[in-house]
Order: C-alpha cells, then sequence, then structure tokens
C-alpha cells in the first residue's frame, strides 16, 4: 500500500474511498493504539477504540476537513478511550451512581454565583488554542502527543524521529512559553 500524506487521505474520505480507512490505518494505527492502551491498560479495548476511530472519521469527514489529520484522530481516539474507560468505572462503581456523584460535585465546582469560573475556563481554552496556532508544528505535534495523548517522551521521541532530550528541552521551553503567554493575557 502506499504511504499517504493527510491532504491525500483527507480527499480520500471527502470522496468516499474506502482506500482512506486502509491508508488512515496504516500511518495512524500506531498512534492510536498507543494512546487508546495508555489509557485503557488493555491491548485489545485499544485495538477496538482504533476501530472506532476510524468509524467515527468516515462519519465525520466530511463536512469536517481537518487542518492536521495527526491531530484530529489523537482527539478522537483519546475521548473514545476516556468514554471506553469512563463506561467501565461506572458500571464497577454501582451502574452509574459514580457519575451521579460527579454530577453533584459539578455544581459545586462551577456554581451559578461564581459564573466567571466557566467563563476563565472558556477563555484559557481559547487562549491554549492561538498558543498552539502559532507554535511551530513539530513542537505542537510533541506539545499535544504529550499533554492531551499522553504519550511518553520515548513514544514521542520516536513518533517525531528526534532523540528524548530534544523532546524534554521542547517541552520544557513550551511550557515556559505557555506560561508567559497566559499571564501576558491576564489569565493566570
Amino acid at each position: 500500500m502506499t504511504d499517504f500524506t493527510d491532504a491525500e487521505l483527507i480527499g480520500l474520505f471527502i470522496q468516499r474511498d474506502q482506500t482512506a480507512l486502509a491508508g488512515t490505518q496504516q500511518k495512524y494505527g500506531g498512534l492510536c493504539r498507543s494512546i487508546a492502551k495508555n489509557i485503557l491498560g488493555s491491548r485489545e479495548d485499544a485495538e477496538e477504540c482504533l476501530n472506532d476511530t476510524l468509524l467515527k472519521l468516515w462519519e465525520s469527514i466530511p463536512p469536517e476537513e481537518p487542518r492536521s489529520l495527526a491531530a484530529y484522530i489523537s482527539v478522537i481516539v483519546r475521548n473514545l478511550a476516556f468514554g471506553r474507560r469512563d463506561a467501565a468505572h461506572t458500571q464497577k462503581r454501582g451502574g452509574g451512581e459514580f457519575t451521579v456523584a460527579l454530577s453533584e460535585i459539578e455544581d459545586t465546582l462551577a456554581a451559578p454565583d461564581h459564573p466567571e469560573r466557566i467563563l476563565d475556563t472558556i477563555a484559557i481554552g481559547d487562549a491554549l488554542d492561538r498558543f498552539l496556532d502559532d507554535l511551530p508544528a513539530e513542537t505542537r505535534v510533541m506539545f499535544v502527543l504529550r499533554y492531551w495523548s499522553e504519550l511518553s517522551i520515548r513514544e514521542i521521541a520516536a513518533r517525531c524521529g528526534c532523540g528524548q532530550s530534544k523532546v524534554k528541552m521542547t517541552l520544557l521551553r513550551t511550557r515556559r512559553e505557555l506560561k508567559a503567554y497566559l499571564e501576558k493575557e491576564g489569565l493566570r
């Protein structure tokens, strides 16, 4: 099978060509399995998550046309894995009682008499999006893989084709830049 670029894969999805699924699995299957396995702890569950991710991609492209297929697929697999993990833990904790307890504390955390907490969360999310958009592609990928996909330094280095020390230094500098950026925006 040919190695596809992200643009080619997205084009195949838009054309509804099932080659997009095989190409995406070939290119990003390892990344998806790694993210899901880190969250779920099970190779079998990670494989199911990969299949669910491919289905979700098929359903969402089009109308979506992601700028970065790697980031888009990482978000999907991460959300599916957390959903699967949460569902498994909910069943173990009395079939939904844990979810009820979380919803009770949610009112405390985002109380109606403190709407600034909600606004702060939204503002930080927007600022983080702007910050990430301005980063060089490699730095953004490392940051997302570490803090969103929860990959290890070793896994990120392997994915990015660089040494672990470069990943560590890049992440350290990016965290410092993010801190300064949030302070400048008045959010820290």
